[in-house]
């Protein structure tokens, strides 16, 4: 039977809807583009300090990435630190390492004060090795991350891995118990509600059509109307639109998929992830899978370009194969969901925040999302109020674009980059 082509988690709460006919204001301070979990967590702060704020949606609020990403809140950046050492230093190293575990703190916080029910738990993260140099790569980085940034990780053995993961597909594991998981939607609907009590004003169907600088202001034009403000937020991660151009260029949007089973017995739960842990492979063509409410939630970079109908399908079909690789036990297991989202990914795989002429950013999570957006969401607007972006750990390094400037914010190369992948993965 084919799976439902809808996103599971929506399943499990009532989504923000377009509803809400408040009218947008004639002006406000700041203007947030974006109603995924950077926008909202800014627009929760920046109202706590009782500046006006608008939240200007193209769809529904949480629409995006925010409502169908894994719900995995994990230490640690898209680049492995010891390669962000090298690029830039000790020193800023260990702040943006640092940045990582305080997001974690930062998403607990408010899903304690917020009285979120999102099921959100320190399960820890398991990295597992592909291959036997994986396993060696693993190594290093427990002793070099305990060196380092005195964080204590785990090795699990090829031996050892049965007591975490019901698989003997891989050759070892690399265990944080500092990481967590939670339900994405669960968690974006709440974040929303805390942003709407905290003051500021969420339009979804507003789609910013224009955005231009008129003195000190700027006039921002939505399908819903339009509005003055003081400063904007650019916060659209993957989904990236034509009136911000300039920063359009710098983000690459690529597609992951996942897959939900159908619920399964409590014995089989506990034989496949005993721990509940989060798990992701080493690969540059990456799979990660979790468990929630007794399913399999499954994911990867099954196409790289963004959801469609036919992208999904196929993925549907590339994740269950690969999901039944690691895990033969679930050969016969009906898959009950499916659904794709876009990535928000930049050309040096770096998190970057930053201004540009009273424009604020934060974009470039690279699936790290969850944590991270809600981070930089309640710092940037702290930036934003303090007038000190410039110190921010995240705006310290260039932001790059395009080699050449070849791209124009269509990837027209994500065949090329895809093909480059699985040549990366066979060669290791």
């Amino acid at each position: 039977m084919t799976p439902t082509q809808q996103i599971y988690w929506h399943t499990t709460v009532r989504m923000p809807d377009d509803s809400n006919l408040t009218p947008l204001q004639d002006k406000v301070e700041v203007a947030v583009i974006g109603g995924g979990y950077t926008g909202l967590s800014a627009a929760r702060t920046l109202a706590k300090n009782r500046i006006s704020v608008a939240v200007l949606e193209a769809e529904t609020i949480g629409w995006g990435a925010s409502s169908r990403n894994g719900g995995m809140v994990l230490t640690g950046l898209k680049l492995g630190m010891q390669s962000v050492m090298k690029k830039y230093g000790r020193e800023t190293a260990k702040r943006l390492f640092q940045c990582s575990l305080d997001s974690i703190d930062t998403v607990e916080q408010i899903v304690k004060e917020e009285k979120i029910d999102c099921g959100f738990a320190r399960s820890g993260h398991l990295l597992t090795a592909n291959k036997p140099k994986h396993y060696d790569a693993l190594r290093e980085e427990v002793e070099f991350m305990e060196k380092e940034f005195s964080h204590k990780l785990r090795l699990l053995s090829r031996a050892d891995q049965r007591s975490e993961i019901g698989s003997d597909l891989y050759h070892g594991a690399l265990l944080d118990e500092c990481s967590g998981g939670l339900n994405p939607a669960q968690y974006v609907a709440g974040l929303a509600r805390a942003a709407e009590r905290a003051g500021a004003t969420l339009h979804a169907r507003a789609r910013v059509t224009r955005l231009e600088r008129e003195g000190k202001r700027f006039r921002v034009e939505t399908e819903k109307g339009s509005l003055g403000a003081e400063s904007v937020l650019v916060a659209t991660s993957g989904y990236m639109g034509n009136v911000t151009k300039e920063l359009r260029r710098k983000i690459i949007p690529i597609g992951s998929f996942i897959i939900a089973t159908e619920k399964l017995s409590d014995d089989l739960v506990k034989e496949l992830i005993p721990q509940d842990r989060m798990v992701f492979d080493y690969k540059h063509y990456l799979n990660y899978f979790r468990l929630w409410d007794n399913r399999m939630i499954f994911g990867g970079r099954a196409a790289f370009f963004p959801e469609t109908a036919d992208t999904i399908q196929r993925s549907a079909e590339i994740l269950r194969r690969e999901m039944i690789q690691v895990y033969p036990q679930l050969k016969d297991v009906k898959i009950d969901y499916v659904w794709g989202g876009t990535l928000d990914f930049a050309f040096d795989m770096m998190t970057h925040v930053g201004e540009m002429d009273g424009m604020y950013y934060s974009l470039g999570y690279a699936g790290h999302g969850v944590a991270m957006a809600t981070f930089l969401g309640k710092t940037v607007a702290e930036a934003m109020i303090k007038g000190n972006i410039r110190d921010h750990p995240f705006a310290s390094f260039t932001f790059p674009g395009a080699p050449l400037g070849l791209y124009d914010g269509r990837p027209w190369f994500l065949p090329f980059a895809w093909a480059w992948h699985k040549i990366l993965d066979w060669i290791e």
